[in-house]
């Protein structure tokens, strides 16, 4: 949760509550390090009733930063990012956050009270290095980090989260009871022993017969064989109770076999 803390999931069954994730630094787009949050945060959000619609890596540069945030806020209802807001000299996330917002930024009492006894306790110096996570764009919420103390923060409907997993997915967990939830997406799949390019077309008329419900394939080789998952979507349980029946009986009709369910 953020500060002041929230207790209560603000839910809009009616609504569609979309997200993006905006992923910062170099080291993702020189492959040095490998992105690991964006798919956590799609699982949690989908299962929470929202969507995330959107992902953009960027590099550590402030017009981009400033650029993709901007587009995103305008676009979605929440935006999330991950990386840039540690010690050193290429953390400049929370700086393009105050220039996209149009707000100073400076050391916050706050974020200075919470890190304080974690390295006073540990015997650490709060050097200059470390005093730039305290940093915080003006109006900003804090987003608790249980683990290292060094915040994250929230401001207007962006939340800044940390880069490094363990860190981000205990700071997603603060901010999720606070978030407004809408329609949650459900899902189907059928696991077809052929090859996709036998089911490509009945697969695309099924799409034409049942437009609200969202399907796509995903082809895999294992066994010898290839084979792939026709994945159903749908926020209506009623379109998509009916459009997995219909589909498994053309599929049978043409003598398509069908894998048994993990469930």
């Amino acid at each position: 949760m953020t500060e002041p803390p929230s207790t209560n999931i603000q839910q809009s069954p009616n609504e569609d509550v979309t997200a993006a994730v905006l992923v910062i630094g170099d080291e993702i787009l020189s492959g040095r390090t490998k992105e690991a949050n964006a798919g956590y945060i799609a699982d949690v959000l989908t299962a929470a009733g929202i969507r995330l619609r959107e992902v953009r890596v960027v590099a550590d540069d402030e017009a981009d930063i400033v650029a993709a945030l901007n587009s995103l806020r305008a676009r979605y209802t929440y935006v999330f990012t991950t990386g840039g807001i540690g010690p050193t000299h290429d953390d400049i996330t929370a700086d393009c956050i105050a220039k996209a917002f149009g707000v100073a930024i400076d050391v916050d009492e706050r974020a200075l009270a919470r890190m304080m006894p974690y390295y006073e306790s540990r015997g650490l110096e709060l050097t200059p290095s470390r005093l730039r996570m305290a940093r915080l764009p003006k109006g900003a919420e804090l987003i608790t980090n249980r683990i290292t103390a060094a915040p994250g923060f929230k401001i207007g409907n962006v939340f800044v989260m940390a880069g490094v997993p363990s860190i981000m997915q205990a700071m997603l967990d603060e901010i999720l009871p606070g978030l407004r939830t809408g329609r949650k997406m459900l899902s189907q799949s059928i696991k077809v022993l052929a090859p996709e390019s036998e089911v490509a077309d009945l697969f695309a008329e099924h799409q034409k017969a049942f437009p609200s419900v969202i399907m796509g394939s995903y082809p895999s080789f294992a066994g010898g064989q290839m084979r792939c998952e026709l994945v159903l979507r749908s926020i209506d349980a009623e379109a998509l109770a009916e459009a997995d029946v219909a589909l498994r009986q053309k599929l049978t009709n043409i003598g398509i076999p069908i894998g048994k369910s993990d469930s």
